[in-house]
Parts: C-alpha cells; structure tokens; sequence
C-alpha cells in the first residue's frame, strides 16, 4: 500500500485496551479520562480479522499497544490469533513492564517476537510520581524476564522533557547499554499545541517516512497518531476503512485536543 505521498504503508498498530494499570503524568489527566464500554471494545475476533486483512492488503509489520496491553484479560490468546496469520514480519507490543515479569514467558511462546518497555528514570521516587504510584522494581524484574525469555531485540522508550541529555535521560540510557537493551528518547509533546517530535534513537515522529496506521481498541483505523480522523472498521468494514486511511493519510498530522490524545494510547 501506498498513500498519496508515495509513503509505503506497511505497519499497523493495534491497541488493544483503553485501560492501564498506571496514571502517568504526561499521559493521563490526573481525574483521568472516560473509558470506554466493554461493548464498544473490538473482540479478539474483530482485531484478528482487520489483522488478517491489512496483512492481505501489505501490512507487515504489527505492534500491539494499550493503554497497557497486558492488562487486557486474555492477550497471550490474541498474541497467538495474530501470530497464527501468515505473512507477519515482525509482531511487537508496547507495555510499561509492571507485569512482564509475569508474562514474558506466554507471550514469547504464543508468538510475539520482541518488546518495547516505557521507563522514564531509574529513580524509584521519580518513577512512582510520574506514574502516580508505580513501582519500578516490577519493571526490572519485567526486563529481566524478558530477556531470559528471549524477547529480543528488547527496546527502552524513554520520555524526556525538553533536551535528552537529562540526568535521568542518561542514567537510563547507560543502564541500556550496560544490559543490552536499545533506548529510544521520546520528547514530551505539547498538548496545547500539538507540537511533537522525531524519536532519538527511531523513526517515529518523522512524518516524511511513516508507514504506519493505527487501529484503536473501539474500532476506528486512524492514518495518523497525531490527528483525529479515523475510519469505523465495525461499520465500513476492515478492507475499506483500512482503504480510506491510507488515500487519506495526512502529510503531517497535528491536533491541540487533550482528549483526542489521550484515546489514542501507546
């Protein structure tokens, strides 16, 4: 697939819950947001099958985001329904560690290939205020499971302010290196402006080179994380939704709405 900027339509993201298990501070409002029904959620049949069909139509490339995707009752079955569907290079998923430990090991056997971990400090009375009660020692032990699982390569995403030479940005990014873990810094964006940033150390945020949609857990295929047009696959269908994302796929997508935002997930 190709969208009308010649840009190779390849990877889609699924998020496949609108809950978490954390409330951090540059994510998540402190009175938190609406969530949505349990009936406005798509199955694990439902995402299976867009799966399915944006693999038909050129995805290869699939990364499975939240909220927090673990906590989704369930996820080692649909990591191994999406698994199953041929044609899939690569299946990632995005999770903030606190229960990888627990995890690490089923959904390596149910098919999932490698992981990105969220970690924003080594400091434990940071991480639990970014994250409004967090403990970062689930994480390590999250990591370190991962690893002996063979979750690989293993990928630190790491939220900085306003430069990526902080000290915790450091501290994290020496902790990579010394474990074997790639880091990625991802500068803060603007909520008031909807101003974002090229990922240090990725591709992502560079508008020039996407490749990716998004699938959001109630449905609608977005061309853009950081615009608000989306496509109902529940009522146009997967094949045509998935079509309308990709020939409208902005050449560079901004929004200043906070709630937009945050429904958009990991």
């Amino acid at each position: 697939m190709h969208d009308r900027f010649d840009r190779h339509i390849n990877y889609l993201r699924i998020s496949v819950t609108d809950r978490c298990n954390l409330r951090c501070l540059y994510c998540m409002p402190a009175e938190g947001i609406q969530l949505l029904r349990h009936e406005d959620i798509l199955s694990f049949d439902e995402i299976t099958e867009v799966a399915r069909i944006a693999v038909e139509m050129g995805v290869r490339k699939i990364r499975l985001t939240g909220g927090e995707p673990l906590v989704r009752r369930g996820i080692i079955d649909l990591v191994k329904m999406i698994a199953a569907i041929p044609g899939i290079e690569d299946l990632s998923m995005t999770t903030n560690g606190v229960l990888l430990d627990k995890f690490a090991f089923p959904i390596k056997e149910a098919g999932l290939q490698r992981i990105n971990v969220s970690l924003d400090t080594l400091d434990p009375l940071k991480y639990q205020k970014i994250t409004r009660g967090g403990t970062l020692e689930n994480v390590f032990e999250g990591l370190k499971r991962a690893k002996e699982a063979g979750l690989a390569p293993i990928k630190i995403n790491c939220v900085t302010g306003e430069m990526t030479d902080e000290e915790d940005a450091l501290q994290v990014k020496r902790f990579g290196e010394e474990n074997g873990f790639s880091v990625r810094f991802i500068r803060q964006m603007d909520l008031t402006t909807g101003e974002f940033y090229i990922v240090e150390g990725g591709d992502g945020g560079n508008c020039r080179i996407c490749n990716r949609l998004r699938l959001t857990s109630n449905g609608m295929i977005k061309p853009c994380l950081f615009n608000a047009t989306g496509y109902n696959v529940r009522e146009l269908g997967a094949r045509e939704a998935i079509r309308r994302a990709v020939n409208n796929k902005p050449g560079c997508g901004t929004f200043n709405l906070e709630e937009e935002f945050y429904s958009i997930g990991g």
